[in-house]
């Protein structure tokens, strides 16, 4: 592993990160106000905008346990911040591709940490669905997500040896 330096790094990213989480929470607090709980609110004919809290992780993993998780989950997002924000720090600024979806994960689990802390839950209102099939609802913070870990991909298969030579190894 190679120590933290001074020189220019992705950290300057973290913009992106406050964006996505002032985002999410916004559209939480709206959703959790002018929505009721369980009601579905057709927009399209394959997407509903319903208020649902998940106590669980992704697709509602371990929700039915006793409340034990929400600190469990509360733990593994503040390690995870962690690590993104060094991983964040030791990646060169020219890595866009790494930057920006590292700062959109960070931005997304900050998001979702907030609603663990503060209520206990996280707030989910998107839902997509066709005929009987419903995806899992999720929420914007789990929408930047999940397009960060498709640029951590992308950078993976297409940028990571450009990143490599620049920093070095």
């Amino acid at each position: 592993m190679e120590p933290l330096t001074n020189k220019a790094s992705a950290l300057r990213w973290l913009w992106l990160s406050a964006v996505v989480i002032l985002l999410d929470l916004g559209t939480k607090y709206l959703a959790d106000t002018r929505l009721t709980y369980a009601d579905p609110v057709s927009v399209l004919p394959v997407f509903d905008l319903t208020l649902l809290y998940n106590k669980g992780a992704a697709f509602s993993f371990l929700a039915a346990e006793g409340g034990w998780q929400r600190w469990l989950f509360i733990l593994i997002a503040l390690g995870v911040s962690l690590m993104l924000l060094v991983w964040m720090k030791r990646t060169p600024a020219r890595a866009w591709w790494l930057g920006s979806g590292l700062s959109l994960l960070l931005g997304g689990a900050l998001g979702n940490l907030y609603d663990r802390i503060v209520h206990g839950h996280v707030v989910d209102f998107i839902s997509v669905h066709y005929g009987g099939w419903y995806f899992p609802a999720f929420n914007l913070a789990d929408t930047a997500i999940t397009c960060g870990a498709i640029l951590l991909i992308i950078d993976m298969l297409f940028a990571g040896d450009e990143n490599a030579k620049e920093s070095g190894k």
